[in-house]
């Protein structure tokens, strides 16, 4: 087995979570769906209406609520056992990477769905800071279904050198040398963008008004990575799955650099041809027009839609 890590298997308190149609809509919405080709995410009597299936990344932020709520109360999460306390105040997000196993229901009614999570490893990085990586599952607690696995991490700004492991290094996903992407994709966002984007249930200030981000120097607001991150997976399902929701088994980033509300944001694809059960490997870069790549090491497994050949 060998020794396991400060943290490693802590277990958080599970919560339950809850959703409805007009979660869905507005989150499908919120993240670049268009009409008419997409009306399966956007009109509930749709007879394909389904959940985008990036949708239950937002549920750790949400729980059941329907109502705005105090997110940083919400995110003052238990401390870790053998970890020293990190302040959840300067906690950035490091990579996501969502598994989908099984399609969510359009509405959690009449079910009781809860998400699970446990620490997969603490990783004290000196001076810069401390990752916390966890998994979150979401499962149907009468069933024990599992219908979503995460895997993220978060950076405790400036709260490292307490002697934990430095960790294994990461696993890139560099797009293919030299070589052009197969598709691109460019989204203006807007200085509403994140206004928008936080309904869904992720209310943190720092998208929302200036002072946070003037305190962190940024500036000002920043859209929430998060925000790119669902982005980058609809152009994705989009351009290469027929927006078929089944058609896509697996999607991750990690976080390199923040947006602005207002910047442009090129989606940047490649096939890689490389084959999974059925589903290709894409994978994709997110970057700000004449500025910094803000989505690196971006991989999905997509069951890629045949293009019948031009004669």
């Amino acid at each position: 087995m060998g020794e396991r890590g400060p943290g490693v298997g802590f277990e958080f308190p599970t919560f339950e979570v809850a959703w409805k149609k007009r979660d869905l809509l507005l989150f499908a919405a919120s993240i670049g769906a268009t009409y008419p080709d997409e009306l399966h995410f956007l009109y509930e009597l749709n007879p394909n209406f389904a959940a985008f299936p990036t949708y239950p990344i937002i549920l750790p932020f949400k729980h059941t609520d329907s109502e705005v709520i105090d997110f940083y109360a919400r995110s003052d999460s238990t401390p870790i056992a053998g970890v020293p306390k990190f302040d959840t105040k300067h906690v950035l997000d490091g990579e996501r990477k969502l598994q989908f196993l099984k399609p969510i229901p359009v509405t959690s009614e009449g079910r009781k769905f809860e998400v699970r999570s446990k620490v997969l490893g603490v990783y004290d990085k000196g001076k810069p800071g401390t990752v916390v990586e966890t998994e979150k599952v979401l499962v149907d607690a009468q069933s024990g279904e599992v219908y979503t696995r995460e895997v993220g991490s978060g950076f405790y700004v400036g709260q490292g050198g307490w002697g934990g492991p430095k960790g294994p290094k990461s696993v890139n996903f560099p797009p293919p040398a030299n070589t052009p992407p197969t598709a691109t994709r460019i989204t203006q966002t807007t200085l509403e963008t994140a206004l928008l984007y936080r309904l869904n249930g992720d209310y943190n200030p720092l998208h929302a008004t200036p002072e946070p981000g003037l305190k962190m120097g940024f500036g000002g607001p920043i859209i929430h990575g998060l925000f790119s991150w669902n982005m980058a997976s609809h152009a994705i399902l989009q351009q290469f799955g027929k927006s078929k929701p089944e058609h896509l088994k697996e999607f991750q980033a990690r976080f390199a650099a923040p947006v602005k509300p207002g910047d442009k944001l090129i989606t940047e694809m490649w096939q890689t041809g490389e084959k999974e059960g059925g589903f290709e490997e894409i994978r994709f870069i997110v970057r700000v027009e004449g500025g910094k790549t803000v989505l690196t090491n971006g991989r999905a497994l997509v069951k890629v839609a045949e293009v019948k050949a031009k004669l």
